[in-house]
């Protein structure tokens, strides 16, 4: 067991490196019970992941010009069109299959191709191609963190790398290629809603 003073200390550290840890983990981490890890952050004014999440998005949040917030799969950390995404899912128990507690491939394709359209630098991102590879198996109550990567541009095509992870471990990695369209274009082609 170790002193209050170093498990602050400790706690501090842990959060730093990685704020996105829960105070499960932190618990687990550091041999202390779950409201005893409440009472040590609330003590030292640091909150709990969920609101360090938004304080971070508040940052550091760049605006999707293809999608709306509600419309990527997951809590949006990060978005720098034409470059790269960040969001962040907490699957459970709806997302699985009904005899099991494995999360279902199309919530964790969603999760990647909803942050592919999103980095894409264009009003209308529509997905032209898509190729996903499931590496393991997702269990609910993981927390998974995606990250999208614009490799290139090349005319309206938009080619992305996006992966899943839940911890260190890669669960999914998929390439896409989004086709990017002014709104222009999109209304030619009769893609937009009335009134849009």
């Amino acid at each position: 067991m170790i002193r209050k003073n170093e498990r602050h200390e400790r706690l501090r550290e842990e959060i730093e490196r990685n704020p996105f840890v829960t105070d499960e983990e932190l618990a687990s981490s550091l041999g202390a019970s779950i409201p005893t890890i409440r009472l040590d952050r609330t003590s030292l004014a640091i909150p709990d992941m969920r609101q360090r999440t938004r304080e971070m998005a508040g940052r550091y949040f760049g605006v999707s010009r293809s999608l709306g917030a509600h419309e990527i799969v997951g809590e949006t950390i990060e978005i720098e069109p034409g470059k790269s995404g960040l969001s962040l899912l907490d699957t459970d128990a709806g997302m699985c299959l009904e005899k099991c507690d494995i999360v279902r491939g199309h919530v964790l394709f969603a999760l990647l191709n909803s942050l592919a359209a999103a980095v894409a630098e264009a009003p209308i991102a529509l997905t032209g191609q898509a190729h996903v590879d499931f590496l393991r198996t997702v269990r609910a109550g993981e927390r998974l963190i995606a990250k999208a990567r614009v490799e290139k541009k090349t005319g309206r095509r938009v080619f992305v790398e996006a992966v899943a992870r839940s911890g260190a471990n890669i669960v999914a990695r998929g390439r896409f290629v989004v086709h990017g369209l002014n709104r222009e274009t999109a209304a030619h082609l009769k893609l937009l809603k009335d009134g849009e």
